[in-house]
């Protein structure tokens, strides 16, 4: 016969969320499967299972007690609740319903995590952080990648840092020097510096992607060149540079800037710069240059 005055002990049911291994593949599966959910493709869902990585993108971030942490696309709260235990806040962005839910329960026990249900292109961090200085850590969906980068650098409260998760190929493309640029380097080396900090292998993650992925940290300038007005003139030079990337800069500038041939080869001669070269062999320095020069010709007379 059981003693009435005996306590029972009850674990609560969100301790038995705390316990979970989120790298663990196993108790990942199980945990999916108990909520009858499976990794969402059109979402991009590929969910970090490598603890040595995992502890790679937080030490990048460099969190201390004070900040305040941006993660968009948190997932099954892997990210999360690493960042929550050192930081001061962490505001973690998920759009599918699903994954919002057992995000819920996955970091519960931490009372400096928010969630929020957004689109993170059409979140203002003004509205989250006011003007105070933020930083932004992800695992990125590959298919959102660059529109994440534009959405947050062109902003008027950028984040300080971003460290983020992205495909290989694309990471080797942003840290590119002259002579290998893109445009999709021009645009993030415009607004920081940018780094690879390791390579992550495909099997990283659950289920695993085709390609692997790289820890991208990008270390923002605290003064952004140009004014937002003119930082728009800019990409479109730049823009039209790299739109016919197999032709020299001069042919590719004619087209895309719709002026003569021999306004834009003497406009890359006041800029110092040979009218045979390439759009991915100009340094961020020599694109201002151009710009400057073929934005104050552009804007005295009318286009031809």
């Amino acid at each position: 016969m059981t003693d009435s005055s005996e306590e029972t002990t009850v674990t609560p049911a969100f301790d038995l969320y705390d316990q979970i291994d989120l790298t663990d593949p196993r108790e990942l599966r199980s945990l999916l499967y108990a909520h009858n959910m499976r990794p969402n493709k059109a979402f991009g869902q590929n969910f970090l299972i490598d603890r040595s990585a995992l502890t790679k993108i937080v030490d990048a971030a460099e969190i201390i007690s004070t900040d305040e942490v941006l993660e968009v696309g948190s997932g099954t709260g892997v990210l999360t609740r690493e960042l929550a235990a050192q930081a001061k806040r962490v505001v973690a962005v998920e759009l599918e319903r699903d994954m919002l839910t057992l995000l819920e329960k996955t970091t519960r026990k931490f009372p400096n995590v928010e969630l929020m249900a957004r689109n993170l292109l059409y979140l203002n961090p003004l509205e989250v952080f006011g003007t105070r200085p933020y930083k932004l850590v992800a695992n990125l969906p590959y298919y959102i990648t660059a529109p994440t980068f534009r959405h947050f650098l062109e902003h008027e409260n950028a984040p300080q840092l971003l460290v983020t998760m992205v495909q290989l190929e694309v990471a080797q493309r942003i840290v590119a020097g002259p002579g290998d640029l893109s445009l999709l380097g021009v645009s993030i080396q415009f607004y920081g510096q940018p780094q690879i900090i390791a390579r992550v292998p495909a099997q990283s993650f659950f289920p695993a992607p085709k390609v692997d992925s790289a820890i991208l940290r990008i270390d923002v300038k605290p003064q952004v060149p140009l004014t937002p007005d003119e930082r728009t003139r800019f990409f479109k030079v730049v823009q039209a540079g790299f739109s016919e990337r197999r032709k020299q800069l001069h042919n590719s500038l004619t087209h895309g800037l719709h002026y003569k041939n021999e306004e834009v080869r003497s406009w890359m001669n006041t800029a110092g710069i040979d009218t045979s070269r390439r759009a991915e062999t100009l340094s961020i320095e020599e694109w201002l240059q151009l710009w400057q020069v073929v934005d104050t010709a552009t804007r005295k007379s009318p286009t031809e």
